[in-house]
């Protein structure tokens, strides 16, 4: 991956502010959409959920899921020229007294700032998900798996 590569998906993951999230209900896929962030290091995707949700009973159950985040499609562009990232990884809770969280909460209140009053609400709570593989489509027929090493220095912005 190229600097002007790791530059655009950079840029689409700071900008969106959704993704879908995908998890395992019951053993079978289901899909939802969730707010997200990206920790300043790069090393998680912050999301911040209601335990009355499904799909968080579903990480607690089983923490792999994957994301995938889309470029929003204009008028006249192909569906398939759309840039997306999807990855791969492991959720996992976030407590209040978890090392780490008031930073996630920063980042997460950085991009999202109208979430603040759920913060106050009993049932919503932060959660990680640490990735294990990345796709990144930057256009038709410009595809590539960023794993290892390699994608923690993309995601961290190095």
């Amino acid at each position: 991956m190229d600097a002007s590569e790791s530059a655009a998906l950079m840029s689409l993951l700071r900008t969106q502010p959704v993704a879908s999230l995908a998890t395992l209900h019951k053993g079978a896929p289901a899909v939802s959409m969730v707010p997200f962030a990206l920790l300043p290091d790069g090393t998680g995707f912050v999301i911040h959920v209601s335990q009355l949700a499904t799909h968080t009973q579903d990480m607690l159950h089983n923490p792999a899921v994957a994301l995938l985040v889309t470029a929003p499609l204009a008028v006249g562009d192909s569906p398939l020229a759309l840039p997306r990232a999807s990855l791969q990884g492991q959720a996992r809770p976030y407590p209040p007294d978890s090392a780490g969280h008031a930073q996630a909460r920063e980042a997460y209140l950085a991009k999202l700032p109208d979430a603040e009053p759920l913060f106050s609400f009993g049932d919503f709570s932060l959660f990680i998900i640490e990735p294990e593989s990345l796709r990144w489509v930057a256009g038709f027929g410009r595809a590539m798996s960023v794993v290892g090493e390699r994608m923690r220095a993309v995601l961290s912005g190095d």
